[in-house]
């Protein structure tokens, strides 16, 4: 009976992720998103066409850590200073939309579907929301997240992910499920929120702080990976024993951390995870899928899903307007979060087992959140032409807010610190990265917000802005960058400028075979300063001294450049200035050739 589970388990696990490769392949290619792939391919394995594998609510229950990692991302997110700026857009017109939109279509389906006010409300309240994981992609490739359009969006849907927390607890007080009835009151339920958020927030202070700085210190990424699971799982165990939504407990922990110098490795390092379980979770949401139900009623859930789309937009767009938005922007808003969304599945889930809502009420429902999904990508494209000003060609453009940071530098050692230092004056914002624990303290100590992690990884750079950074330069001290792994960097972040120090001449000489245009080595300004002050010392004359740099200078080039087309450091070495050769003549540097 073992060995068929396992096989089981592994069966289901290859149809899974077979379906869902092609699937959300063939949709990204043609411009839908990866996730509404993974729900149709769910409803293709589901019992309800194919029935390849089953155990959708198995599936479902698991893969809700999913959603659970997503929250923990969105608390990294939300570092106070990021809080502060964007307050005006979170809490204003995130508010404005959530309470809106959900009244809206609340009142719709009372009046028009003829719902009960409970059921309309449980139902109301997830369609209000959009999709955190179709959206925020879609400003990705377009470029656009870091814009104030762009921003406004974020805003909005980081209000949503925040306020499923107590959109949970309005569906679990009007709950008539009488196994749900003997749970606490409302204010004991409320009691708990606090002392948990306390108890997080203090051992983020105490107890998380102190573990990541040890485990940092022992250079080991597999335990830092660990840590950071059991971060997100201990705080959302946490709220389930206490009967509180696992994904706040999951968003505390990410805001206690969001702060600290482990940031980014922390999202490099549960990314991977959330992307998986995030996509489990739809194929299960797919599996679950009542197409029967739907198949009865197509015009209900075509029409429901047309109401759906027309509502938001129009509510989001008015409220664009009313902040002041122009129209255009203002309704490319609306249309890009006029969708449901990932959490609307949650909460009807738990509007189901409330018995506020009938199961096949769920299923229609959830093939209405499906069906909207489906519309924004096609919305997006037949509007661009008018939601897009024309151009201008006189006047001036909107450039990105500069949100985030135009250079990263990774490395602050002795060379990292004057590099960003240097670009700090000039006004350039700076993400600095180092992975030495000791070295981020003591910056600390100097009031330098250094973030913790392994800067040779693209998907910690692109975690930590580089796809939208201007400049990416490695200050790393050893010989720690790989040519062949530095032509990924180019092709990952292609609009990013990559500048190298080379530790010494090897590292130099390797480097310069990849495609890397701007290498420096480290000692060289110095060491020859260091020279021209001594001969200045000694009473040489200027026109000597620089005769002597223009020597060193055109000798050195051509040695390097003998020594990279022989790959061999031990090249050209009759091209040393020694005793014995210090009154040839200069080598022309354009040339390579003695005049």
């Amino acid at each position: 009976m073992e060995h068929a589970a396992d096989g089981s388990l592994l069966r289901d696990g290859f149809i899974l992720l077979g379906f869902a490769l092609g699937f959300v392949l063939l949709f990204r290619r043609l411009g839908l998103g990866a996730t509404l792939g993974y729900l149709v391919a769910g409803a293709v394995v589901g019992p309800h066409v194919l029935g390849l594998v089953g155990d959708a609510e198995g599936k479902l229950g698991f893969a809700e850590l999913g959603i659970t990692m997503l929250l923990f991302i969105v608390g990294l997110e939300l570092s106070p200073a990021k809080l502060w700026r964007l307050k005006e857009d979170i809490f204003a017109l995130g508010t404005l939309q959530v309470l809106a939109c959900g009244a809206a279509i609340t009142a719709i389906l009372a009046l028009v579907a003829h719902f009960s006010v409970p059921a309309a409300l449980a139902l109301g309240m997830p369609l209000a929301l959009s999709s955190t994981a179709q959206v925020l992609p879609m400003l990705q490739s377009a470029g656009r997240l870091r814009t104030p359009f762009g921003e406004r969006a974020f805003s909005i849907l980081l209000f949503q992910d925040l306020s499923i927390i107590p959109m949970i607890t309005i569906i679990a007080a009007m709950s008539r499920n009488p196994a749900q009835a003997g749970g606490p009151s409302g204010w004991l339920l409320a009691l708990y929120t606090v002392l948990a958020i306390a108890g997080l927030i203090a051992a983020g202070r105490f107890v998380l702080g102190p573990l990541f700085r040890w485990i940092g210190n022992l250079g080991e990424r597999e335990m830092f990976i660990f840590a950071a699971l059991f971060t997100v799982i201990a705080s959302a165990a946490l709220m389930e024993l206490l009967g509180l939504s696992t994904a706040l407990g999951a968003f505390v922990a990410g805001v206690m951390l969001a702060d600290s110098p482990y940031r980014h490795e922390l999202e490099a390092d549960v990314e991977p995870f959330r992307s998986i379980l995030l996509g489990l979770f739809f194929l299960a949401v797919g599996m679950m899928l009542d197409l029967s139900a739907i198949a009865e009623r197509p015009l209900f859930v075509a029409g429901m899903a047309a109401a759906l789309i027309v509502t938001k937009a129009a509510v989001i767009f008015l409220i664009g307007r009313a902040f002041r938005m122009p129209w255009r922007p203002a309704l490319g808003l609306g249309l890009l979060l006029s969708q449901g969304g990932e959490f609307g599945f949650v909460l009807l889930g738990q509007a189901r087992n409330g018995l506020l809502i009938a199961p096949e009420a769920a299923s229609l429902f959830g093939a209405v959140i499906t069906l909207s999904m489906a519309t924004t990508p096609f919305l997006m494209m037949a509007t661009r032409a008018f939601r897009e000003a024309p151009l201008d060609p006189a006047g001036e453009r909107d450039g990105p807010t500069a949100d985030g940071a135009n250079a990263l530098v990774v490395g602050y050692g002795r060379f990292g610190q004057t590099v960003a230092q240097m670009l700090m004056a000039s006004g350039v914002p700076v993400t600095l990265i180092d992975s030495d624990i000791e070295m981020i303290d003591v910056a600390a100590e100097f009031g330098a917000k250094v973030y913790f992690g392994d800067g040779t990884r693209l998907d910690l750079l692109r975690q930590a802005g580089a796809a939208e950074a201007e400049l990416i330069m490695f200050c790393i001290d050893g010989d720690q960058i790989d040519p062949d792994w530095l032509d990924s960097v180019h092709e990952a972040f292609p609009n990013a400028g990559v500048y190298v120090r080379a530790f010494d001449r090897r590292a130099l000489i390797k480097l310069k075979k990849g495609r890397t245009r701007y290498v420096v080595r480290e000692v060289l300004e110095s060491a020859v300063k260091m020279a021209r002050l001594a001969m200045q010392g000694l009473h040489i004359s200027n026109e000597e001294i620089d005769r002597a740099e223009d020597l060193y200078r055109s000798r050195d080039r051509e040695r390097l450049r003998l020594q990279i087309e022989a790959g061999d450091i031990r090249a050209a070495r009759d091209v040393i200035i020694t005793e014995a050769s210090r009154d040839a003549p200069p080598i022309n540097p354009g040339t390579g050739v003695t005049t």
